[in-house]
């Protein structure tokens, strides 16, 4: 029964991405039509477009994990992209009176956290394929190790804790740099929009869902991040962690 209702939510998921997917085509007539009915709210909002990602280009498996299942995995990625712009699309014309503004239903609200869900899926799968490499071996920057060694005791220490989390987690698992305590550490996430924890930037991005590893791994999320782990790029890892210390 748990097995069954795990595809029946895998089946679900990458569903939804295909289906989202078609809002990226209605996106130019939402526009006019906001338009049309009155003037926008804000000035016009960045239209969002796929990236494209090495470890999805390959189309090929990569690793363990198959290319059925990464292109699956874009299909669902675009989707929340396509959602991103319908739901800005209707920020633009939704009514900003206090009358029309509660914390119990309220087309604002509705959008404004429906917003946090859609955006948080594109941004975090966007580290998430941007970290997989192609199957190359690739080792930590020579900073970005010593800064594990330091808050971690040593990189297998920060494997097995990155490892951990992500079982622990029921949606994601990030290792991310926090500005103000100057270190990192691996957060656990239950959905798309459960972090950011303030001024952290995440530099890893593990996705947990079973949609990320269902099709080739069942029901073995471990054996999943162990391969996840073989895969990482470390020298996007490592500019990434770059980029954020010098913030």
């Amino acid at each position: 029964m748990k097995e069954s209702r795990k595809r029946r939510d895998f089946v679900r998921d990458v569903t939804v991405g295909v289906v989202a997917t078609g809002a990226l085509a209605s996106v130019g007539l939402v526009n006019a039509e906001a338009q049309a009915g009155g003037a926008k709210n804000f000035p016009d909002f960045p239209t969002l477009t796929a990236k494209k990602f090495k470890s999805v280009e390959a189309n090929r498996d990569i690793g363990k994990i198959s290319a059925k299942t990464m292109q699956m995995h874009y299909t669902l990625y675009q989707g929340y992209i396509g959602r991103v712009n319908l739901i800005r699309s209707k920020l633009q014309t939704v009514s900003l009176a206090p009358a029309d503004a509660n914390q119990s239903y309220s087309d604002i609200r509705s959008l404004k956290v429906d917003l946090t869900f859609a955006l948080g899926g594109v941004k975090n799968h966007e580290i998430y394929f941007s970290n997989l490499g192609t199957g190359e071996t690739t080792q930590p920057g020579d900073a970005l190790l010593a800064q594990i060694v330091k808050d971690f005791g040593s990189l297998e220490k920060w494997a097995a804790d990155l490892k951990a989390t992500g079982i622990a987690g029921r949606g994601w698992a990030w290792t991310a740099w926090d500005a103000d305590e100057r270190r990192l550490f691996n957060y656990i996430g239950d959905a798309q929009n459960t972090f950011p924890i303030w001024n952290a930037t995440p530099i890893v991005a593990l996705d947990v869902y079973e949609h990320a590893y269902w099709l080739d791994f069942g029901t073995a999320r471990a054996a999943y991040i162990d391969e996840f782990l073989r895969l990482l790029d470390w020298n996007d890892v490592t500019a990434r962690f770059e980029a954020a210390v010098r913030k």
